[in-house]
């Protein structure tokens, strides 16, 4: 019979605790994992702007919806659009519940888009649900020679870009190499607040890609002082309140952009998805998904939605999954044209 020495009886005790330890965590109840814990919130884009503040709302108001009431901190991994956030959620993060994020849409699509920088696996990734789902416009500064949506067609329209793997620059590509519009894309602004406040000095004409729900809460004044001017929509339906400003997609031409466009199209109804890690605990998953939704329904979050200014439209964890399987299942050639349609130009 083999006799361990000291260190190594040192190490098979330390280690045989260190696996009881995590299996009494693992088996433990929802409510008593989540009791005095401190929960981290990671938010995949800077503060200050539309996905930051959504997410501090919700950081909020969650607690007290789910078992245990934990706290809850908010930390910013804003780098590649959210590429950041994304990666360490999958491959760093704790996978016991304690960590979830919000990451940008556009990580949704990264591994057809984006394949080198991902680390991940979204149909692996836990999806708790999400906050809003969003049209994209483009819009033209009132003053610029963009006048009409045909001008979109004839005349080159500078616009600002905010990072080459987000949709102030991938929609703007995309929309040229699918039905023709000739935008030329200015990038390197930290956001769209630098990008509206180029368009007041006239460095750029607009945008080609900006959240409806953004223009009308942060920006109702251009809209009201007729600073601006409206003049595509990028969604798979009109927003009620935009009847006479057309669809990109009704200026596909065959069957495979249009499917193409509408994959795109699908991210943009999960724009604020809520992930945690894989191989976290079924049950917890679940604590997240069912506080995520009565977090929606609470009286307090929604009065301090509107004092804050923030659209909500709260989806499931099961709704984002469908989504996701849409995406997966998206054809290897359909993949690469989408890829290639989005490239940002080689130098």
């Amino acid at each position: 019979m083999k006799t361990l020495h000291r260190p190594a009886l040192a190490s098979a005790v330390a280690l045989s605790a260190w696996v009881a330890a995590s299996g009494w965590a693992a088996a433990q109840a929802p409510a008593e994992f989540y009791k005095g814990k401190q929960l981290t919130f990671i938010v995949g884009s800077s503060p200050g702007g539309g996905y930051d503040a959504q997410a501090r709302l919700l950081a909020r108001h969650l607690s007290k919806h789910m078992p245990g009431n934990p706290s809850i901190v908010v930390q910013n991994l804003p780098a590649a659009g959210s590429l950041q956030a994304a990666n360490n959620l999958y491959n760093i993060s704790p996978k016991d519940g304690s960590t979830f994020g919000m990451v940008q849409r556009g990580m949704l699509t990264a591994t057809l888009t984006n394949p080198t920088g991902v680390r991940f696996d979204i149909a692996k990734f836990n999806w708790i649900g999400n906050m809003a789902s969003e049209t994209a416009v483009v819009v033209a500064w009132a003053d610029s020679p963009i006048q009409t949506t045909e001008d979109l067609f004839t005349k080159e329209m500078i616009v600002g870009g905010t990072g080459p793997t987000i949709d102030t620059e991938t929609t703007p590509r995309l929309l040229n190499a699918l039905i023709g519009t000739k935008f030329k894309v200015i990038s390197g602004y930290p956001g769209t607040t630098e990008v509206t406040l180029a368009m007041e000095r006239g460095e750029v004409m607009g945008l080609g890609d900006w959240s409806w729900s953004n223009v009308k809460s942060r920006r109702g004044d251009y809209l009201r002082d007729k600073k601006i001017r409206v003049l595509m929509q990028s969604a798979l339906e009109k927003e009620p309140d935009l009847p006479d400003v057309p669809l990109a997609l009704d200026y596909v031409k065959n069957a495979e952009d249009r499917q193409i466009m509408e994959l795109i199209m699908a991210q943009k109804t999960v724009a604020r998805p809520l992930v945690a890690p894989p191989d976290v605990p079924k049950d917890r998953i679940e604590a997240l998904r069912t506080a995520f939704m009565a977090t929606g329904k609470d009286l307090d979050f929604m009065q301090d939605a509107d004092k804050s200014k923030l659209d909500i439209g709260m989806t499931s964890g099961a709704d984002v999954d469908k989504v996701v399987a849409r995406i997966v299942k998206t054809p290897p050639a359909l993949a690469d044209k989408l890829s290639a349609a989005i490239a940002p130009p080689t130098r």
